[in-house]
């Protein structure tokens, strides 16, 4: 800021002048000189002050006035730029982004598929106990029912009394025979039905060189797989497991050192991507 003032009109100062017969007497001239006194007071409390502002060169944008709490004033800089705007991603910083989303997409449905594997799996074992249960049950009726057969064939081979009652044209003894026979035979299709649904211990090899093998397949749904063992021999290696597994069909592949690939001693399945070695349980 700039002061600039400006002043009143006044008398600036008194000379002395020679008057005639006709002038002033030396009262009236201490009265002028009080007179131009007064003036000149009158002149100071009229004078006025103006504040201009100039530019010296800053630009308006990054400067601020502000007045302090004493009055005064102060020039303030500041920083017009947008510090806080957001700043465009780069179309990398895009892809990783997305790839990343992705990838904790997938690691939340691995996990979930994880947990419903476990889960099946301690229910599978459940069923596997209430099973081998039921078949040792089975397996006494099967013994009893044999006894009772054998019984009824002494029976009839020693001769039927001549008052025995018949049924439908037999004697009772043939009858009860003939039942004891239709029964045992029930409890053996119950039996095989039970081992179908039993899970056996079924060992599969891939023999080559490599550092870590897994095979995989729909036997628990293309989701873990299972481990294979190495063995080396000299400059090749067979690589083991044992899985369990109930009677069927299943579509299996190996996972070599990361990449898929079949083996040469089970048939196939299917074409290109989609072709697997076929594993027939009996």
């Amino acid at each position: 800021m700039i002061l600039v003032e400006r002043k009143g009109r006044g008398v600036v100062g008194l000379g002395r002048r020679r008057y005639g017969e006709r002038g002033m007497v030396a009262g009236d001239c201490r009265f002028l000189a009080m007179e131009c006194l007064k003036t000149n007071l009158m002149r100071h409390k009229s004078s006025r002050t103006f504040a201009i502002p100039i530019n010296v060169g800053v630009e308006p944008s990054s400067l601020s006035e502000e007045k302090n709490t004493n009055g005064a004033n102060e020039i303030v800089l500041e920083d017009t730029s947008e510090v806080g705007s957001p700043r465009k991603l780069t179309s990398d910083e895009l892809k990783a982004l997305l790839l990343d989303s992705e990838r904790k997409k997938l690691m939340q449905k691995l996990s979930e598929a994880n947990q419903n594997n476990r889960f099946f799996k301690r229910q599978l074992l459940v069923e596997e106990d209430a099973l081998t249960k039921y078949k040792n049950e089975l397996a006494v009726l099967e013994l009893e029912l044999q006894a009772s057969i054998h019984l009824g064939e002494d029976k009839s081979n020693s001769g039927i009394p001549l008052d025995s009652r018949k049924i439908n044209g037999k004697y009772i003894q043939s009858h009860l025979l003939a039942r004891l026979e239709a029964v045992h035979e029930k409890v053996k299709e119950q039996i095989k039905d039970v081992d179908l649904l039993r899970f056996e211990e079924v060992e599969l090899f891939w023999v080559g060189m490599a550092e870590s093998v897994q095979v995989k397949g729909s036997f628990d749904g293309w989701t873990k797989g299972e481990e294979m063992s190495p063995e080396y021999s000299g400059n090749c290696a067979r690589f083991s497991a044992t899985l369990k597994l109930r009677p069927g069909r299943y579509e299996i592949k190996f996972l070599v050192d990361g990449e898929w690939q079949l083996s040469t001693e089970l048939p196939t399945v299917g074409e290109g991507l989609m072709q697997n070695n076929l594993l027939v349980f009996n």
